[in-house]
């Protein structure tokens, strides 16, 4: 399905019913809007493991401009910012009152970018495998622990200045370390916009930080983190914890995962949302 907000064509699909019948009356239930990880990929990765949550909650995909089957807009606009605004704008289009937000990775940044603009809009946040900022040289000791020292130099061409060359061996080398435990659910692959991951990390991926911004997070919030995730690894992960004000962040921890921890343990890591949105 496709809805325009913000000048832009977005894709989307639902799953789950917003009403279920309890005796003679329709009640309903939470709505979780899942923003994909990336940037430059689609929802479909996601989209088996996120499938057990909807017997707890209406889940919906969204696809973020210049991502996967979204309208691909222009590079002027691939940007937290924009992402941001257009997350509010498509649920408020659809009429999504309290939205649970779940971003993973990439999604996470977005997530938190349009959780801080709009502090008072979501209900609850999920925040899977990110950082509020990224730590070049955390990230590098990561690589260097799980993969040794190809893969700290590989990151390190990559994250310093990407070309198609260095991100196609990012992708042979290090990618595989995203991954510690054998992935229990089989996963289509992505449609891959190349251009726009490389247009994001060439720039505001280094320069994006959530720190203090996340003082304004008003919203009761889960974060979930992988003990080896080598790229946004998990003291990034007790970071943001950290910047959220006492009482509304709590991290859970996959002391076996690394940073794919919804495809290496979903049944823990969907249950893990499921309580929480409960």
């Amino acid at each position: 399905m496709r809805i325009r907000v913000n000048g832009v064509s977005l894709f989307f699909e639902v799953e789950g019913t917003k009403l279920v019948q309890q005796g003679s009356a329709l009640v309903p239930r939470p709505t979780v809007v899942a923003i994909h990880g990336g940037p430059g990929v689609d929802h479909a990765t996601y989209r088996p493991v996120l499938s057990l949550l909807a017997s707890a909650a209406q889940v919906i995909y969204l696809d973020l401009r210049g991502n996967g089957r979204s309208e691909r807009s222009s590079p002027d606009y691939w940007n937290l910012e924009t992402w941001a605004d257009d997350v509010r704008a498509f649920c408020d289009a659809l009429e999504i009152e309290a939205p649970i937000v779940l971003g993973t990775s990439f999604g996470g940044f977005v997530a938190q970018a349009y959780a801080t603009r709009y502090p008072s809009h979501p209900g609850r946040l999920i925040l899977c495998s990110t950082n509020a900022r990224f730590h070049l040289e955390r990230c590098l000791a990561m690589f260097e622990r799980v993969g040794g020292s190809v893969a700290m130099e590989t990151a390190r061409a990559f994250f310093t200045m990407v070309t198609p060359d260095r991100l196609q061996r990012y992708i042979d080398i290090c990618l595989p370390f995203y991954g510690r435990l054998p992935v229990e659910t089989p996963c289509p692959a992505p449609i891959a916009q190349l251009d726009v991951a490389q247009h994001f990390v060439r720039g505001e991926w280094h320069t994006f930080d959530f720190t203090r911004a996340l003082a304004r997070i008003c919203c009761p919030t889960l974060v979930l983190a992988g003990a080896h995730d080598p790229v946004l690894p998990i003291e990034g992960a007790e970071e943001l914890v950290a910047c959220i004000p006492p009482g509304l962040a709590t991290l859970e921890r996959f002391e076996d995962c690394a940073h794919n921890l919804l495809f290496e343990q979903p049944r823990r890591a969907i249950a893990a949302i499921a309580a929480f949105i409960a």
